[in-house]
């Protein structure tokens, strides 16, 4: 399978070098086709990976990983293409938190609209998947580092998206039972309202070696 993703940063690179270690092909996708962090990373991923423009990446994948700053999300979505994003999933990671102020960051959107709502409302034809975004990068690819049952959020529109998104997240070594499934894509308000949370615990424990659990 063809991936794309937009973001050269840590999430970038995770994702993208674990689906190369699958056997998919990657193409990652910045604002230059010659973007430096993305050629190293080209360089350390033989073959199968590749670099290019967000236009690039779009044009060229089945399937599109959003990793870039919430602040950034939309316009590079529209530097993508819209007639690129059509008809195809988007898993979005990112999270609109805003770090002009320092820390901890404050959410430019919250409680009645969230960044996956606005880029779904943005490309109606696009299949939106928010999940991953709750977590440190590691646990993303390798959620077994951490002991024991602990749950990654997935919400989004289309279901048949969401099953095939489900599907990948289990080839990363999620259980399919941890995958928790909180409905349309107005369920981003949450998930992404997490984050502030995350960061204090992050500060806290010193750590992002960490993960949520529901306990029923």
């Amino acid at each position: 399978m063809n991936f794309g993703v937009f973001g050269t940063g840590i999430v970038g690179t995770t994702l993208a070098t674990k689906l190369v270690s699958q056997g998919h092909k990657v193409i990652m996708g910045a604002r230059s086709a010659t973007n430096e962090k993305a050629a190293e990373w080209v360089k350390k991923n033989g073959p199968k990976a590749s670099q290019g423009t967000f236009e690039d990446a779009a044009l060229n994948s089945d399937i599109l990983l959003n990793c870039t700053k919430g602040e950034a999300t939309l316009q590079v979505l529209k530097l993508a293409g819209e007639y690129n994003l059509d008809k195809k999933i988007l898993i979005d990671v990112s999270n609109p938190l805003d770090f002009s102020k320092g820390m901890p960051p404050t959410l430019t959107v919250c409680n009645t609209d969230s960044l996956g709502e606005q880029i779904q409302k943005q490309y109606p034809l696009t299949m939106v998947v928010k999940t991953l975004n709750t977590m440190a990068a590691p646990v993303m690819t390798n959620p077994r580092m951490l002991p024991g049952f602990h749950v990654i959020f997935l919400c989004g529109n289309d279901a048949n998206a969401k099953e095939i998104v489900g599907d990948i997240l289990i080839t990363f070594g999620w259980k399919k039972e941890e995958i928790l499934d909180l409905g349309d894509i107005t369920s981003s308000r949450g998930t992404e309202m997490l984050l502030p949370l995350w960061l204090r615990i992050m500060g806290t424990l010193k750590s992002g070696a960490f993960n949520f659990n529901v306990v029923k």
